[in-house]
């Protein structure tokens, strides 16, 4: 009798285990590719919820201040696709390595992702000074 107890309870938690959220994507790296000192520091992660339940995104967090995630606050159904923005303050020169962490309502154990942000910010342009005018006229003529 225990021994039916128990393959029941094995089958309704193994059932019960499918029937979750669960967050894929087909690449964790959002590569910025060369930028532009000052350019455009706003990307895009692209996900999709393959899980049989919504997906709630209940926190993103960049790595240091200079990377801040936006995320939807709504869930995301089972077979439909989300995005986080991600802006990423180009006014400092150099390589980026940084990283987005996701929480969602995934099972405990699988409910963290880490995004990789990569990328280099080219060096601020020398200020080559003022720009002169053309003289409009000479006075006195």
């Amino acid at each position: 009798m225990k021994k039916i107890f128990f393959i029941g309870i094995a089958i309704v938690w193994g059932v019960g285990s499918f029937a979750q959220p669960k967050l894929t994507a087909p690449d964790f790296t959002v590569d910025y590719g060369e930028v532009e000192f000052g350019g455009n520091g706003e990307r895009v992660f692209k996900f999709k919820n393959e899980g049989k339940d919504p997906l709630l995104i209940t926190n993103a967090q960049g790595s240091c201040g200079c990377t801040v995630p936006d995320w939807p606050r709504d869930p995301i159904m089972p077979g439909q696709e989300g995005t986080i923005k991600i802006k990423y303050d180009t006014r400092r020169a150099g390589p980026i390595n940084k990283q987005v962490t996701i929480t969602t309502n995934e099972p405990e154990g699988s409910n963290t992702h880490v995004v990789k942000v990569k990328g280099l910010v080219k060096n601020q342009p020398e200020n080559v000074g003022m720009p002169l005018r053309e003289p409009v006229g000479v006075p006195g003529q």
